[in-house]
């Protein structure tokens, strides 16, 4: 059957967490966003079976309205999650299939207790509450075409269950793959993804030679490497599944001295597998830590153990993949692959020549990959769009925001040059937030919704840390001129960085050791192990965002900012003028930057 003229996919991730939707048409992606950054609820919902009813819908509802469509104008949808894929591999306790010949979501049945938590635990890796899970997913299709909140439903009328789109469930870690091998800026390369868990699978392995993808191992269930770093961030008293970022921030501060013990909890088991036995970690590594209780040089060390652990294992991981696929591009994606340390460590260490991770790895990007595998089976063959840069939110007009000002009654100015006159704050160590253009896809702020403050001052780390109430640990990161990062920055496979070689770090994704001399020029972004978090900027991705860099170069000598999102602690990062305005005024920012106005405080 021929393609329609414009072809729209609706990719959608909402069965775990980071629920979040993406828009293609005909092959390039105009839209992504999570759901978070308009509800406030921070990753859009906790992973709990009974939250898998909830859909991203006012995500959705962005993607159409850029689009300026409605859902009964997508051909089709793809939903980054296959129930039958778990029940078809695994078996679930409590659904009885009836007939394996007929239509599985008419004739299969499902028995739950009112209780299930109180009940035994099923046999093999099933939870008591899987059937409940497993119908909201299967139920996905009838809640997106009766469900949408009273304020969205003008772009959802004239829906059924079925239609009139295609529904199209792609498998959690096929939506990982496609969300790095058909986004990266290779014709070719390998491919690894690791998270907490799919359907089945916890890892996958596969190489893209520009027209067909093959994957070419998995590990499933109960190992799982994103598993173990919860546990362990959940033993040190964090949230897990969404303070992993945290320990990893940890790690730096303490020492490898829980080697023995990691050894027991993972290992590398040879050709591309690994084992996480499941054991009691209060007997390997002494008691948890409750939230808030004060921490100790027991956690900083055991989060090192940790770290090194994981890094050893993927770097075994990434040699044999290499060996396996004989290609020199590695594309990453999955939540483990937003753990810059480990990247950097890949980069460095392994066996690969370039190494590019999607910059919206963890669950969100499921919504982007399962968008990008239907149109790419759909039409047959790879678009021409690549992922340079990850600004695909909302944006807001000047007409617009100026609207709100005055609504507000807020006392502001419009300044004639944006970048020159902020420049000129932040030398004098003003801490300023920055909303221009449209909203980042993906945890890390990029210069669209970010708190930027000069690098220059010794005690702007903690001064930040206290503004946004993180903890003291925590370290920020900086942004510099592409053209000028190699003077700054530098890999350790590229020790001679400083004399001339490019550095290419737009996304955030990596740590950089900093050029020796440099470290007391931009102390605030230096990190206790000497390294930092590294954002590239160049013209063609952030023009506003590049000239502010250049302008405050021209004053002070250095083309470096910290960047930091936009939110106080438990705030998703902002999204609108409204939610700009409301952190700025309920939190120490000494000035605000929102298209070309500028709102201050009295010093």
């Amino acid at each position: 059957m021929p393609l329609s003229a414009t072809r729209y996919t609706l990719g959608i991730n909402a069965a775990f967490h980071d629920s979040a939707a993406c828009l293609i048409r005909d092959g390039e992606v105009i839209a992504a966003a999570e759901e978070e950054r308009f509800t406030h609820i921070k990753h859009g919902k906790r992973p709990v079976p009974f939250s898998a009813w909830e859909l991203p819908y006012h995500a959705i509802d962005y993607c159409l309205e850029t689009a300026d469509i409605e859902m009964r104008d997508v051909q089709d949808v793809a939903y980054a999650y296959d129930p039958w894929l778990q029940v078809s591999r695994g078996g679930i306790a409590g659904i009885d299939m009836r007939s394996e010949f007929a239509d599985p979501a008419h004739n299969a049945f499902m028995q739950l207790p009112l209780m299930p938590s109180a009940h035994a635990r099923p046999t093999g890796d099933g939870s008591p509450w899987d059937p409940l899970f497993l119908s909201y997913v299967v139920n996905a299709p009838r809640q997106l075409a009766d469900g949408a909140p009273h304020h969205l439903q003008k772009r959802f009328r004239g829906l059924r269950h079925d239609g009139p789109y295609a529904w199209r469930y792609v498998e959690h870690h096929l939506a990982h793959e496609a969300s790095a091998f058909l986004a990266a800026p290779f014709e070719r390369c390998a491919v690894l993804t690791m998270d907490g868990r799919g359907e089945i699978a916890t890892t996958s392995y596969g190489v893209f030679d520009g027209n067909r993808y093959q994957r070419i191992k998995q590990i499933d269930l109960p190992n799982s490497l994103g598993l173990l770093y919860e546990r362990i961030t959940r033993h040190l008293g964090f949230l897990h599944s969404s303070d992993e970022y945290k320990v990893m921030a940890l790690a730096s501060f303490g020492q490898p001295a829980f080697m023995r013990e990691m050894q027991a909890l993972a290992r590398y088991a040879g050709n591309g597998s690994y084992i996480v036995p499941e054991r009691d970690l209060t007997e390997l590594l002494g008691p948890a830590r409750q939230r808030g209780w004060p921490l100790e040089q027991r956690h900083f060390d055991i989060a090192r153990s940790l770290q090194d652990t994981l890094e050893s294992v993927v770097l075994d991981m990434t040699a044999w993949l290499s060996q396996e696929t004989g290609e020199r591009c590695l594309a990453m994606a999955g939540g483990v692959a937003l753990n810059c340390v480990m990247n950097a460590r890949v980069r460095d260490d392994g066996p690969f020549d370039q190494v590019w991770v999607q910059p919206a790895a963890g669950d969100a990007g499921t919504a982007l990959g399962a968008a990008l595998w239907v149109d790419f089976e759909q039409r047959g063959r790879r678009g021409d769009w690549r992922m340079e840069h990850a600004y695909l939110g909302p944006s807001y007009s000047e007409a617009a925001i100026h609207a709100f000002l005055d609504e507000a009654k807020l006392r502001y100015r419009r300044m004639d040059d944006v970048p020159r006159e902020t420049a000129a704050l932040l030398a004098q160590n003003r801490v300023i937030g920055w909303f221009q253009g449209r909203m980042e896809f993906g945890p890390r702020a990029l210069g669209a919704r970010s708190i930027l403050a000069s690098p220059l001052d010794p005690g702007m780390q903690q001064r930040l840390n206290q503004i946004k109430d993180r903890e003291d640990f925590r370290p920020v990161a900086p942004v510099v001129l592409e053209e000028k990062a190699h003077e700054w920055f530098r890999t350790r496979q590229a020790g001679q960085s400083a004399q001339g070689a490019s550095l290419y770090a737009p996304f955030m994704l990596f740590v950089y050791g900093i050029v020796p001399g440099q470290e007391t020029r931009i102390p605030a972004v230096c990190h206790v192990d000497g390294t930092a978090r590294v954002q590239t900027v160049n013209a063609s991705q952030n023009p506003m965002y590049h000239a502010l860099l250049t302008e405050f170069e021209a004053l002070t000598g250095v083309p470096v900012l910290v960047n930091t999102s936009f939110n106080t602690r438990g705030e998703p990062i902002v999204c609108s003028p409204r939610d700009a305005i409301e952190c700025f005024w309920a939190s120490p920012l000494d000035a605000l930057v929102i298209g070309p106005f500028l709102l201050e405080k009295s010093q």
